[in-house]
């Protein structure tokens, strides 16, 4: 189609994520197989890369915006602007799991934190004693400096006695068959257990030379 030399692309094609060192595709495809095409980045520049006109332009390209273009009978068509996402991804999976406290008494909230080191292409499950209830507060943190790092933190507001046991994150990375779990012990009493009961007053005198005892009775 003379009209219409670059196929319309659709919004899910034109943004590109992609795993850092990974090659991809930029999917601008014409209709006519013979056409020569141009890529170009956002600084109007030319990008060499190899052309398939049934696929795109394939390569390993920097994360930005590009487009491509031909002429045809004189007249240039540029394509749809296609963007690039870099993201990062390792072979491991590093993963720690951290509380602040593993002791709780009831009605206090439970904090439980899963970092995830130097990936973005994650997915992250929770086991713990109140997921059936959906009991529990999921938060996702994505930093980026000074190095890359997924902090998803649970909370347990109004903890009870039945949230005693084994919190488990397991991080799975999206595109490589990779796994990791980490796990915590948490212990939900239901009251404090330590009871004091000195035998003596806030204020005693004793003689010079006396011997004295101060004693207190712990439960």
């Amino acid at each position: 189609d003379p009209d219409m030399p670059f196929v319309p692309s659709i919004p899910e094609d034109q943004f590109i994520l992609v795993e850092e060192g990974d090659p991809t595709v930029i999917p601008c495809r014409t209709s006519d197989p013979n056409a020569q095409v141009t890529l170009i980045n956002s600084l109007d520049k030319a990008v060499f890369a190899f052309y398939d006109s049934k696929q795109g332009f394939i390569g390993n390209f920097p994360a930005g915006s590009y487009t491509c273009k031909t002429t045809i009978e004189g007249v240039e068509f540029k394509s749809d602007e296609f963007l690039i996402y870099i993201l990062r991804a390792t072979s491991q999976l590093p993963v720690e799991i951290e509380a602040l406290k593993t002791v709780y008494k009831t009605g206090e909230t439970i904090v439980v934190t899963c970092v995830v080191f130097d990936n973005e292409v994650v997915n992250l499950q929770w086991n713990y004693p109140g997921k059936v209830k959906e009991k529990g507060l999921i938060k996702l943190d994505d930093i980026k400096v000074p190095s890359q790092k997924l902090v998803y933190t649970l909370t347990i507001p109004e903890a009870s006695v039945k949230d005693t046991g084994d919190y488990e994150c397991t991080a799975r990375h999206a595109t490589k068959e990779v796994k990791e779990n980490k796990k915590v012990v948490i212990t939900v009493h239901d009251k404090g257990f330590v009871h004091l009961e000195p035998q003596f007053s806030p204020l005693e005198a004793v003689n010079l030379h006396e011997d004295k005892n101060f004693v207190v009775d712990v439960q």
